[in-house]
């Protein structure tokens, strides 16, 4: 199994930590995007979209980061994961969407913008707003219970815990949110957890 990946990508580093969590050995190739290897032939053969993160498991590649999620939780996950009751399922499913559009939009775009300046076209003020927004609706939601989707951990936590975790890098203060920092401490707590690396490459094109 194969991860192509960027350490301070926040898809990235979703599916590094479902790995680790889950105890899968894997390789990983770091993929330069400041050089623009995810734009250059030998990536684009893999991912005609130029994203990572990109997994290669037994001849199958998986080109987006919450479809990675799925494929790993089903094939090597337990049940709890991503849960076939459909209630749950549901859920997860649904947190699964916002964490694809209203967490990278807000404190992912934040975060990215912060650190890498002019190099990332974006909105800085519709990035807060949205980050505001939805830490307001997280931290709701995360009253009287651990986790987002179900009673224990499942993919969704997976799939959003790295951009609202730095979202101060972003500019943006958690303080107010003390069920998002509940959660974001117990999703660090699992056995398997690795941190996310939200710094600029040092020698980078955006350091």
């Amino acid at each position: 199994m194969t991860l192509y990946h960027a350490r301070f990508s926040g898809n990235s580093h979703r599916v590094h930590l479902m790995l680790s969590l889950l105890g899968l050995p894997f390789r990983e190739v770091e993929i330069d995007l400041f050089k623009g290897e995810h734009k250059q032939p030998p990536f684009l053969g893999l991912n005609p979209w130029g994203r990572v993160p990109v997994l290669a498991d037994d001849g199958l590649v998986i080109r987006d980061s919450l479809a990675i999620l799925v494929y790993l939780a089903e094939k090597y996950g337990d049940d709890g994961w991503y849960p076939k009751e459909p209630v749950e399922r549901a859920a997860v499913s649904e947190w699964l969407g916002i964490a694809g559009d209203d967490v990278v939009r807000g404190p992912g775009v934040a975060m990215l913008t912060k650190l890498l300046g002019d190099y990332v076209k974006a909105d800085y003020d519709d990035a807060l707003k949205r980050a505001y927004t939805l830490l307001k609706i997280m931290d709701a939601h995360l009253t009287g219970r651990d986790w987002l989707a179900s009673d224990r951990p499942t993919i969704a936590d997976v799939a959003c815990y790295c951009y609202v975790a730095s979202a101060p890098k972003g500019g943006i203060d958690l303080a107010p949110y003390a069920q998002v920092r509940q959660w974001l401490r117990r999703v660090e707590g699992l056995s398997g957890f690795v941190p996310f690396i939200n710094a600029v490459p040092a020698g980078s094109a955006a350091a």
